[in-house]
């Protein structure tokens, strides 16, 4: 959790700005394959700068992302950076990109980071782009060779249909060459 930022010193003094290191944890950002490493805290620096309208708050994130291949399952980790540029504003309204800043002149940059990472979560992470994912028969990865499951390719509720393609193959080959059928494949 990162904890709420002072910003007293700048309310009410346009144009006066401060540099604050942040740093932690946000939890509970998370998809099926994609969250953020426990291990690596989120870290960076907010300028925050005094406005007419509130406080601007731009930096840039850095953190680590615990992923899992949309193609074979494996799990990896992949670094992040983001930038950001908010506006933080005493009353917000209801339907704007605003962010709150509190009356006492603290603001709690954590929903702000949230939003910010949370785009960021790939929706089908690949650990490398040549993955060959996993065997449709068995599950077996590919990536660690040929699969050497023995099932049939074909599903056996198919049979049926099979035996209707090969029955219509069978009648549109005795069919005579000039008839209005085979005319028009041609």
């Amino acid at each position: 959790m990162i904890g709420a930022i002072d910003v007293r010193d700048l309310v009410g003094r346009y144009g006066t700005w401060k540099a604050e290191q942040v740093s932690g944890t946000i939890d509970d950002l998370a998809t099926e394959l994609a969250g953020l490493s426990e291990d690596t805290p989120i870290s960076g620096e907010l300028v925050l700068e005094s406005l007419a309208e509130g406080i601007l708050a731009s930096g840039r994130l850095q953190g680590a992302l615990s992923l899992r291949c949309a193609r074979c399952l494996k799990e990896y980790e992949q670094g992040f950076s983001v930038d950001l540029r908010e506006l933080f504003v005493p009353f917000p309204h209801e339907d704007s990109d605003e962010y709150p800043l509190d009356p006492e002149g603290f603001l709690d940059p954590d929903q702000m980071m949230r939003d910010a990472i949370g785009v960021e979560l790939p929706f089908a992470p690949v650990c490398r782009p040549d993955c060959r994912g996993l065997c449709a028969r068995c599950g077996g990865d590919l990536n660690l060779g040929e699969c050497t499951c023995t099932e049939s390719d074909v599903d056996p509720r198919w049979d049926g249909l099979e035996a209707l393609l090969d029955e219509w193959n069978q009648h549109t080959e005795d069919e005579p060459k000039n008839s209005p059928k085979n005319r028009q494949k041609r």
